[in-house]
């Protein structure tokens, strides 16, 4: 019940923990980040001051006449003088979500050169995230539509709020499916491997629970410490664990399934207990390897990897303890009912099947099978060559209305007219600044090819700050504009400045190109510093020096192969701009991470076979075969999970669905299952080098030698030397 009272707590306060402003989490020494701080403190500018660009036109297509031009600023004034009364639903509490009734501001800013429409910008302020934010965006909408439809006026809303909101309502349905589809498929994967009611559902239930109490947790600490999530955290939260958390209850019940098999007779709750330490040792194991590569996010400069960072840390520690405590603890109790209606626990355990096959070829064909999965990998990596990064923010789907109105927009006035590049100028002494200063970096910014207009400066209360706004002829999301703001612009405003004054250059186009240059310097730290946390975890846990370069080497070469087939598919056949810049990190972090989950598994079981005594292969047959289903389930589940995120609107988001699904399946499949064990096969038992506890007599839990004599005649098909 705890749990859930703080998941549905972390639902509804979440909003109050969000910062959309990708500016905000940009170091103070950027010229974006100087300039958004001038921006608030100078000209009173809110950091969720939400622009929507109105355009106003007759609805018979021909220009404006005077009339209807006077008609357009009367209405703008009463809009703005109008109060807008936010609709509360069933998903709001009074008290604890936002309230955003507001009186909205509404100003004329141009009209067509050819008068074939008026815009209008109109200002609201509030999280453009929240579907409180969405219903009075929609009121608003409304009411401009009626005021001006009375005059014979037709109207359409971009940019902004108006794309958020115009997104949303395009991809509700879609992401309604998809996540039903979702649900219904690890459903269905875990009623056909276990054959039973409660073990296709009690997992699902559980994490579900577990993880909107981990991120409900992350929220309610955002709260008490102060500090801003970015919109896409908590949706990520709630992926990861839901995947992580069904992988660690899997490795239980699959264990637990192949102990209540060998030890029919022995009560279900010890058998609980002896998985819960024999498993829990791989998931703690796992779960840790995943909070040390987030945990190097705290040293990166861009905010929102330094708050995804310990948000996912912190969320991964609460599955930890869930995976030790809660999930062992229904199996305890439920005992050989939680397998209820199958006879799964009655068949003969003896049958190879398709994991035991699997199993016998690795332990037969041992470089066969490593030649094969390294050059598979291989030849994915190809796809790196020529990799460029897209710093795209995504924008809208083409279908949308925001977007017919954009373009209307386009075809007769620059692409940046709504969304400008502002320049902020300031005196050092904090003296009056001179207009004939500011004359000459208006003139010099002018110049610059790529800058359509620019607008006069506008002053601050106290005339020691400036704004000039500058209308690109590109738009302003695009590469095209990024390159321009963080070249020609800046250099013409740095070079124009007079001696005494500062100026930033600031606006979307100006923050995505520090984002960019911020993002690269992230990943040259990040990199290393998660690899050496990564390895020295596998030393530590592996008590080896040889199985961790083992292990790095294929993660490595499974990280390559992700990267170049995203390439592959999205920027060499594609043909988009470029691999969206969050891919490297989101894939090293999450592909290493969690595809070490299962190198863990792999490995731990590897050992314990091994310190059985016997042949190598074996063992490692052994291995592969108990430890397959597992495996294979669990990367299926999680690369569904991940995977879901493929059919989103946003490019970005698509291309990380797909890489992270894809990562997933070929560090289950390929790495897990077939590299790390065709290294064991060669490397023998000195893949523990140089600690010999792999060939004692005795295993770590206690279990010798001569107990299991099941499971090594199990594998006694397979020939080969030690």
């Amino acid at each position: 019940m705890v749990g859930i009272f703080v998941a549905l707590m972390g639902q509804t306060l979440v909003f109050r923990v969000t910062n959309t402003d990708s500016a905000g989490f940009l170091p103070p020494e950027y010229d974006a980040a100087a300039a958004l701080r001038i921006a608030r403190e100078e000209f009173g500018a809110e950091p969720d001051a939400n622009a929507v660009t109105v355009l106003v036109a007759r609805r018979d297509g021909k220009p404006l006449r005077e009339a209807d031009e006077q008609r357009v600023q009367d209405v703008a004034r009463e809009l703005s003088a109008a109060r807008l009364q936010m609709p509360w639903t069933d998903e709001q509490i009074r008290g604890l979500s936002e309230d955003y009734s507001q009186v909205p501001g509404v100003a004329l800013m141009t009209t067509a050169p050819d008068k074939s429409f008026a815009l209008l910008g109109a200002r609201l302020q509030g999280n453009s995230t929240d579907p409180g934010m969405h219903s009075l965006y929609r009121v608003f909408h409304d009411r401009a539509q009626q005021e001006f439809g009375e005059a014979g006026l037709r109207t359409g809303f971009t940019g902004g709020l108006a794309d958020v909101v115009d997104r949303a309502d395009a991809e509700e349905t879609t992401q309604t499916i998809v996540g039903l589809a979702v649900v219904g498929l690890i459903v269905l994967i875990n009623l056909l491997v276990f054959r039973s009611v409660l073990a296709a559902f009690v997992p699902l239930f559980a994490v579900t629970v577990v993880g909107g109490a981990a991120a409900g947790t992350v929220v309610g600490a955002a709260l008490l410490t102060g500090f801003e999530l970015d919109p896409g955290t908590p949706s990520m939260i709630g992926t990861v664990l839901i995947g992580i958390g069904i992988d660690y209850f899997l490795f239980l019940l699959f264990r637990f399934r192949e102990e209540l098999r060998r030890r029919p007779e022995e009560h279900h709750r010890l058998v609980a207990a002896d998985v819960a330490g024999r498993v829990g040792t791989a998931v703690t194991s796992a779960a840790l390897t995943i909070v040390a590569a987030f945990a190097t996010l705290g040293v990166a400069t861009f905010g929102q990897f330094r708050v995804l960072g310990p948000s996912v840390a912190v969320s991964v520690l609460v599955m930890l303890v869930a995976s030790l405590t809660l999930m062992p603890a229904l199996l305890a109790v439920t005992g050989r009912k939680m397998f209820w209606p199958s006879r799964i626990l009655s068949e003969k355990a003896g049958r190879p099947g398709a994991a035991g096959r699997t199993g016998e070829l690795v332990a037969r064909r041992p470089v066969l099978v490593l030649v094969a999965s390294v050059a598979l990998l291989g030849a994915l990596a190809v796809g790196v060559a020529g990799v460029r990064m897209d710093f795209g923010t995504g924008g809208t789907p083409r279908d949308t209305a925001a977007a017919a109105t954009a373009r209307e927009i386009a075809g007769a006035l620059p692409p940046g007219v709504s969304d400008p590049t502002t320049v902020y100028v300031t005196a050092d002494d904090g003296q009056l600044l001179d207009p004939a200063e500011l004359d000459v970096v208006h003139r010099a910014l002018s110049e610059v090819a790529g800058v359509g207009k620019v607008a006069a400066p506008v002053f601050d209360a106290d005339r020691t700050a400036a704004r000039m706004d500058a209308y690109l002829t590109v738009d302003a999301q695009s590469q095209r504009a990024r390159d321009l703001v963080a070249g020609p612009v800046r250099q013409a405003v740095r070079e124009a400045t007079p001696a005494g004054l500062t100026a930033h250059v600031g606006g979307t186009a100006a923050v995505f190109a520090d984002v960019a240059t911020a993002v690269d310097r992230d990943l040259r730290t990040v990199f290393p510093v998660a690899a050496a946390l990564i390895a020295l975890i596998l030393v530590v846990l592996l008590r080896s020096l040889a199985a961790p370069v083992v292990l790095m080497l294929a993660i490595g070469l499974c990280f390559a192969a992700t990267f170049g087939a995203s390439a592959l598919v999205f920027q060499h056949i594609g043909g988009e701009a470029g691999v969206t810049f969050v891919l490297p990190l989101v894939l090293f972090l999450f592909v290493v991470a969690l595809g070490t989950d299962y190198n863990i598994l792999i490995s731990d079981r590897l050992r314990e076979e091994m310190a059985h005594g016997g042949p190598v292969r074996a063992a490692v047959a052994r291995a592969v075969r108990h430890t397959a289903p597992a495996v294979a389930t669990a990367g299926v589940v999680l690369a569904a999970s991940f995977g879901s995120l493929a059919v989103n609107g946003d490019p970005s988001t698509r291309q990380l669905g797909f890489a992270t699904a894809l990562g997933i399946l070929l560090s289950a499949f390929v790495v897990s299952l077939l590299l790390v064990p065709a290294a064991a096969v060669l490397l023998g038992r000195g893949m523990w080098w140089p600690v010999r506890g792999a060939g004692g007599r005795r295993d770590r839990i206690g279990r010798n030698s001569s107990e299991p004599q099941s499971h090594r005649s199990e594998a006694q098909p397979v020939s080969g030397r030690s």
